[in-house]
Formats: C-alpha cells, sequence, structure tokens
C-alpha cells in the first residue's frame, strides 16, 4: 500500500475537531467523517475541510475507500464502533479509555489478530518523541535503575453529575478520563507490568470516582504512586527517580522537554525533542508505519496492561457502569 491512507473520524466533539485540524496542519486531510447527529456532522465538516459526510456514521464500517477508523466517541460507545470497524477490515485508533474493561479490550485485540488489523489506543504518551527518546536513555542505563515514579493529575470540574466527566451512563470519573493517563505514563518506565496495586478513591453521589491515589508495585523494588482528581487544580507532573538522576517532566500528557538532575553532583540538563503542537500527529505517524509495516510500535501491550490495572481498581471499587451490570 504506497498511497496516502484514508481517515474516517467518528465523533464530532473537540478532541476529533483537534485530530482533523493535526491533518490539515500536516497539509492532509480527513477523508470522512460521521456521528450520530447530522446536523452537527455536516457543521464539523464544513469546519475541518472533510469532503464526505455519512447519512448514518455506521457506513463509514462498508465504505472502502476507507483504510482506518478514529474513534472519538463518549468512553461506553468505544467497544461497539471498534468491533465493528474491524469486523469490516477497518484499522482502529480509538481515544482514551480505549474501552471500558479488559473483557472488551480483550475480545478487540483477538479481532484485530485475527483480521490481521492494527488497533491502538490514542494515547499521547506512547507516540511523543521525547518519551522515545527518555525510554531509549533508560534502556541504556545512562540514570541507572528506576525506583520511583510520581504522577500529579488534576482538574477542577463543576460538580454536574449530569456532565460527561460525572455521570454514570456516560463513563464518566476520574480513572478512565485522566487517570489512564498517569498510569500509561507509569508503566512506560516500568519494566515489566505492576505485580500489585492499591488504592484510595473518593466517589461521588452519581457513583462515578472523582479522586485517587493510586500505588503500583512490581518484583523490583519499584514503586509507582499517582494522583489523580477531577476536584483539584494540580500541576500535570511526573517525575521518575532513578539511581543516578531524576528526571522532571511538567504538562507530562504532551512534553517537549525534561529536566534531568544528576543526584552525586547536582548537575542539571535539559533534554529535548518533538513538538507539543504535533502530538495527535504523532499518534498517526505511528499507526500508519504500524499500517504500512514500517514497525513502528502502537504500545497495545501496554494498554492492555493499563487496561488491566484500571478493571482491577473499580472491581476493588466495587464500581461498574451500567453496560457492565
Amino acid at each position: 500500500m504506497n498511497r496516502e491512507l484514508n481517515w474516517a473520524v467518528l465523533g464530532s466533539g473537540w478532541i476529533a475537531g483537534d485530530m482533523a485540524d493535526a491533518f490539515l496542519d500536516e497539509g492532509r486531510k480527513v477523508y470522512s467523517v460521521g456521528s450520530r447527529t447530522k446536523e452537527k456532522v455536516i457543521e464539523f465538516a464544513k469546519k475541518h475541510n472533510i469532503d464526505k459526510v455519512y447519512d448514518d456514521y455506521h457506513e463509514m464500517f462498508y465504505d472502502d475507500n476507507v483504510d482506518a477508523v478514529y474513534i472519538a466517541t463518549p468512553h461506553n460507545k468505544h467497544f461497539e464502533a471498534i468491533m465493528e470497524a474491524l469486523e469490516n477490515g477497518k484499522h482502529v485508533l480509538c481515544e482514551k479509555a480505549i474501552t471500558l474493561n479488559s473483557s472488551e479490550l480483550n475480545q478487540a485485540v483477538l479481532l484485530a489478530e485475527k483480521n490481521n488489523l492494527v488497533l491502538a489506543e490514542a494515547m499521547t504518551i506512547y507516540h511523543m518523541p521525547l518519551y522515545k527518546k527518555l525510554s531509549e536513555m533508560v534502556r541504556a542505563g545512562v540514570f541507572g535503575k528506576v525506583n520511583l515514579i510520581h504522577v500529579y493529575h488534576g482538574s477542577f470540574r463543576e460538580h454536574d453529575m449530569n456532565s460527561r466527566f460525572f455521570s454514570k451512563s456516560l463513563a464518566g470519573g476520574a480513572l478512565l478520563d485522566i487517570g489512564v493517563y498517569a498510569l500509561s505514563f507509569a508503566r512506560l518506565f516500568m519494566p515489566c507490568k505492576p505485580t500489585g496495586f492499591s488504592s484510595e478513591v473518593q466517589m461521588v453521589e452519581s457513583g462515578v470516582d472523582e479522586t485517587e491515589g493510586i500505588l503500583l508495585m512490581n518484583g523490583e523494588d519499584l514503586a509507582a504512586t499517582l494522583t489523580v482528581s477531577l476536584h483539584a487544580r494540580l500541576p500535570k507532573r511526573a517525575f521518575i527517580t532513578c539511581e543516578k538522576a531524576y528526571i522532571e517532566l511538567d504538562d507530562y500528557q504532551r512534553p517537549q522537554t525534561a529536566q534531568i538532575t544528576y543526584i552525586d553532583t547536582e548537575k542539571t540538563e535539559t533534554v529535548s525533542a518533538g513538538r507539543k503542537d504535533k502530538a495527535l500527529f504523532y499518534e498517526i505517524e505511528d499507526m500508519e508505519d504500524a499500517i504500512l509495516g514500517k514497525g513502528n510500535d502502537t504500545y497495545l501491550n501496554l494498554t492492555v496492561d493499563v487496561m488491566d490495572i484500571m478493571t482491577g481498581l473499580r472491581e476493588d471499587w466495587g464500581f461498574k457502569y451500567p453496560e457492565e451490570e
């Protein structure tokens, strides 16, 4: 396949718009767009210079011109769309959290493997050039063994129980919305899947999680601590403490630079790579390389590990979404 890949976007919210604009910024266009609301998607297409709009969004899964589908619907609608896309031969890039739970994700992974298709989560952390560079340095032993990882991630959301952030019927809650970032960061820099975890959680009246503290452990004396909240403005900061140095990252979801401090000498240096404003297109580039057989990793194994952790945490909390009852 040498031609430029055709992408269909499912969804017409702000993140779908940002992805469509990411294509335009690279001199490309999204091939088509579909949504449950026809009037809204027509307006979306005009705004983002997309030529093809479906009368029924399901049509994108049967359009022979579509190579890959980017899914940007609410969390609890992901699984249905993923499966329909994979059943009809479309590669899938799906917004985080990719599914509600491990059972759904495992079914999707098996179907993707059966149909020889690429399935990936649109997780910026896995695709930022800075993290690829830091990961190489960590693996090469530049900073020594990783001992501790810590992540802060908080946003303040008004207590509107009907909003997507707090509505149980819309798969709301801090874990699936922002906790997935913190967990993905921690898993990226852990040499293996955590062997255990514990947590404390604060729920709101709608029955979803608002704030949680999470501790991850593995068998190599490495721990990760994560603080996640939808009721507190926290700096989106991450730290990796190694034997020889510690690494500090601001805006850790889409970072361009990392501050390195060497413990013995207190010498500091800045490591830079990539651009924040290209974060979404880095996801597309890695996805397309995987589709075209160029070998780039889509980090699906890490996505599976993170989903296992999130599913386990919610089981500990006794927290199920309506689709899981």
